[in-house]
């Protein structure tokens, strides 16, 4: 059994510790126990799950992996100091809020030898693995992604392109590398909106 903590308590925590709590029969998760979460409020216990310091997370010897489930912003500070503890490491995308950070942080697990792993559950759902199939071997002609949102804070999230990167990595994974060839942003701060539009190009233009 692997011990595990979960860092963070918003949706995708919670969902975290409910997973881990009630593994699907013969899954991988059956071979995790959660050993606690970690958050900077005050819960006491979730579930049977109990509230433990970051601290005692890093330092203890049952943990040997950490589900980060924190904002954008903490990610790449909250994964080197797992790493540097000597645990794997799962984390919501994005992984950092700079490709530079992230080569690091990969470089930095490598050099640890231990698992440093982004999560996209979307792409291991059956929706999108059926679209996958509709579209093998098809050349992408032209397309449109539009998908809305409440406003973000930038502080925690990061630049709003960061909000999107789920569907950036879609895009990837349909039709390969992608070159960015515009982008522009609207703001209207009297209506609390904000809209960015970018325009990608395939390999193949």
């Amino acid at each position: 059994m692997f011990g595990t903590v979960v860092v963070g308590v918003g949706i995708a925590g919670l969902a975290r510790i409910r997973d881990l709590m009630n593994p699907v029969p013969s899954s991988p998760s059956e071979h995790l126990k959660l050993l606690g979460f970690v958050s900077r409020r005050s819960f006491g216990n979730i579930n049977e799950a109990k509230q433990i310091s970051l601290e005692d997370a890093l330092r203890s010897k049952e943990i040997q992996a950490a589900f980060i489930s924190t904002e954008n912003r903490s990610h790449e500070e909250t994964i080197r100091m797992f790493l540097e503890a000597g645990k794997h490491v799962l984390v919501e995308y994005p992984m950092a809020l700079s490709a530079k950070a992230a080569h690091e942080l990969w470089e930095m697990a490598e050099k640890k030898d231990k698992v440093l792993h982004v999560e996209h559950i979307e792409l291991l759902t059956e929706e999108y693995k059926q679209l996958k199939k509709e579209v093998a071997g098809k050349d992408l002609v032209k397309g449109t992604l539009h998908f809305t949102g409440h406003v973000l804070d930038e502080n925690k999230t990061g630049f709003p392109a960061f909000s999107g990167i789920a569907r950036l990595t879609w895009l990837i994974d349909l039709f390969g590398d992608l070159t960015v060839t515009s982008a522009t942003r609207e703001k209207q701060k009297d209506k609390n909106y904000s809209r960015m539009t970018v325009h990608f190009q395939t390999a193949n233009k």
